[in-house]
């Protein structure tokens, strides 16, 4: 899993991608021999016989992704705003006439689950950093979205074929699907639901999966994670208690991806947790989670994620603006705060896969405690750089 790229199996197209893989530390690498040829004759004619004979490609498959060389955050934070942005603007539409009673149009979802593979590939951390910047109004929406992305770069941590990493993003996509049968006032209720409100929320699995069942083509992954994205390892989650193996791989990947964004976005009844407190929480939340899946997901985001606040050694407060490919402990950090003397410095990058200075994340920082901005705008806007 220690590369450079999105994927462990790819076609090799582009010189720059034969240069990044000699140059990075991979030991051996499998060619499959009949997908290529090893020596290529640019001029050789081709038969007309076999011109002929070759076959049209099927208008219903999809075509292949093309391979997405790896980008800095800050270069893909651009275009993963304009993703975010007409993502949004879909996922509203699609969920206001789900409410009305209309069935979902996959041809209005498989598009949003490509744009998103598509910057996920690019870099997963300018995407889901930023989608994590909702309101109260548009939580429902922009957590469907960030869910699909988070699925997404789960899959291509797991390894899972093309194909699946895309069923997998538009379950992510459609996973609350089934809040559109939930009043709102209870949906977006600031304050802690009684009772009978949990009850009418738990319900929104079913309901999403009763929606989703009628929608023609659909995938079994969505049906799966819209049903079980709740439940829990020891069996302690709903609709059904289910436990371990019980549930199977989507689903689980559903429930990681799920928790993660609900915990780190702020909610009408509470703000959300820092990203680096909150994958402590999770990976410390035993019996909630598939270890290995978890593991999986930690290693997606980082285990500092992009937009963390963290400590650094020689008492600098950052915020995490980019990850290194490989390594997990080894960020981009943005400078800009000292916890020593409780002020502003000059701002610094600091690239700890680079850096000779020394200096080394001590811990996760609390924002409220040293009385910092809001760090997660301050990096969205790019105020400082």
């Amino acid at each position: 899993m220690s590369h450079p790229f999105w994927r462990g199996s790819f076609k090799l197209e582009k010189y720059e991608d034969l240069k990044t893989l000699r140059s990075a530390k991979i030991h051996e690498i499998l060619i499959d021999t009949t997908k290529g040829r090893d020596i290529v004759v640019e001029d050789e004619p081709k038969p007309a016989a076999v011109a002929a004979d070759k076959p049209e490609p099927s208008p219903g498959r999809p075509v292949p992704a093309k391979i997405a060389v790896r980008v800095g955050a800050e270069e893909e934070r651009v275009n993963a705003a304009r993703v975010l942005t007409s993502s949004k603007k879909a996922i509203m539409t699609m969920f206001h006439e789900t409410r009305l009673g209309k069935a979902v149009d996959l041809k209005q979802a498989m598009p949003l689950v490509e744009e998103i593979t598509t910057s996920v590939s690019r870099n997963s951390g300018a995407l889901i950093s930023l989608a994590r910047l909702k309101t109260a109004d548009d939580y429902t929406y922009m957590h469907s979205v960030a869910v699909c992305a988070l699925m997404i770069a789960l899959g291509h941590q797991l390894g899972l074929p093309p194909e699946e990493t895309r069923q997998a993003g538009l379950a992510g996509l459609l996973h609350d699907i089934g809040k559109m049968a939930v009043p709102a006032d209870i949906l977006n209720k600031p304050g802690k639901l009684t009772d009978d409100e949990f009850t009418s929320v738990k319900k929104h699995t079913e309901a999403g999966h009763a929606i989703l069942r009628g929608v023609a083509g659909i995938g079994d992954a969505a049906l799966d994670v819209s049903l079980h994205h709740h439940e829990k390892i020891d069996g302690s989650g709903y609709p059904f208690n289910l436990k371990g193996n019980q549930i199977s791989l989507v689903a689980k990947m559903g429930a990681v991806c799920d928790v993660y964004d609900a915990i780190t976005s702020n909610r009408p009844y509470k703000p959300g947790w820092e990203p680096g407190h909150s994958i402590k929480r999770m990976a410390n939340n035993q019996g909630h989670f598939d270890e290995t899946i978890l593991e999986a997901f930690i290693k997606s985001v980082g285990i500092f994620p992009t937009g963390s606040c963290v400590l650094m050694q020689s008492g600098k407060v950052g915020i995490i603006i980019d990850q290194h490919p490989g390594s997990l402990l080894t960020p981009k950090v943005k400078v800009f705060f000292s916890a020593t003397a409780m002020s502003t410095i000059p701002i610094e990058i600091i690239d700890l896969a680079t850096t000779r200075s020394g200096d080394r994340i001590a811990s996760y920082a609390d924002p409220a405690k040293l009385n910092l901005p809001n760090l997660e705008t301050i990096w969205a806007s790019a105020s400082l750089s």
